[in-house]
């Protein structure tokens, strides 16, 4: 039973031994043990940081690592949080940023009581659009500045640093759906212009042309407008042709002038009846999960 106790407790030990000190806070808001900073950026910061506190209680702390020791980024600013005790007792309302420079990871770590303004999203938003950049060219003067200066922003509700690649992202996504919808329209006119044989099959296929030339610029570059329409001009009178020749495209064209069978009708009317039925039935057995969310901040890399 003794030597079970010493090695469990030899264990326990070797754990806490493992881990990685976090170091005190000595009274510091600014701690570079990475030397990574110019020591006018240092006292820039630590001066701008007191005035904040001084005027709103918030208290933000600053800590850059050279490496975690292969230990989580995760992990080891919530130590470092618990530890320092950042904000105020009854506020909660202390922000760690935490850089490794070696393993190139930050995280800002936010307090409860200011999770409502310094979501998670946010600090994602300025660790690529304020850190990231900066740190990708060693510029951590610039990066870390930046970094303070939105997270007081985003506290107060001021930050707007709109992620443009995000924005950019999905316009594109949109212009893609929007210009698949649209073609997707297009073509089964397209299509029934083309099985069609009598002169109604030339109206449309002309009826057609400023379509295929005018939407294209919703998805396309503009150098690259004229394409679709182009190619259907071209393309379109040539299949065409093949199908008005083909066994297939005759015996389409004759089911197309008797207007199709009634079985065919009745049978798709009672399928979509029965999907429409079958939607309703099963999207009313949805329900929510009552999933909980707890911890707030966000890593992020360079």
């Amino acid at each position: 039973m003794r030597t079970r106790f010493l090695i469990c407790t030899l264990l326990i030990s070797f754990s806490v031994v493992a881990q990685k000190a976090v170091p005190e806070l000595w009274n510091t808001r600014v701690h570079d043990e990475a030397h990574v900073l110019k020591q006018e950026t240092i006292e820039a910061l630590e001066k701008k940081l007191k005035v904040y506190e001084d005027s709103t209680s918030n208290q933000i702390a600053i800590l850059i690592l050279s490496t975690l020791d292969g230990e989580s980024i995760e992990e080891y600013s919530m130590r470092v949080a618990e530890k320092w005790v950042l904000g105020q007792k009854e506020k909660d309302n202390g922000v760690l940023l935490l850089i490794a420079v070696d393993d190139h990871a930050m995280r800002i770590e936010v307090g409860a009581g200011l999770e409502g303004v310094l979501t998670d999203a946010l600090c994602s938003r300025i660790i690529r659009n304020e850190m990231a950049p900066n740190f990708r060219r060693a510029d951590f003067d610039t990066g870390v500045t930046a970094a303070i200066e939105a997270i007081i922003a985003g506290i107060g509700g001021e930050y707007k640093g709109d992620d443009a690649s995000d924005v950019n992202e999905l316009t594109l996504t949109a212009r893609i759906l929007i210009g698949l919808g649209i073609y997707a329209v297009l073509g089964i006119f397209a299509f029934f212009a083309l099985i069609i044989q009598d002169r109604w099959a030339w109206f449309m296929y002309a009826f057609l042309i400023p379509f295929f030339a005018i939407f294209p610029a919703l998805v396309f570059p503009l150098r690259l407008w004229y394409v679709p329409g182009l190619s259907y001009i071209i393309i379109f009178p040539i299949i065409k042709w093949l199908t008005m020749r083909s066994a297939w495209g005759k015996k389409m064209g004759k089911t197309m002038a008797s207007g199709g069978g009634s079985g065919s009708r009745s049978s798709s009317g009672s399928s979509s009846s029965s999907w429409s039925s079958s939607s309703r039935s099963s999207g009313s057995s949805f329900s929510g999960g009552g999933g909980s969310f707890g911890g707030g901040g966000s890593s992020g890399g360079w």
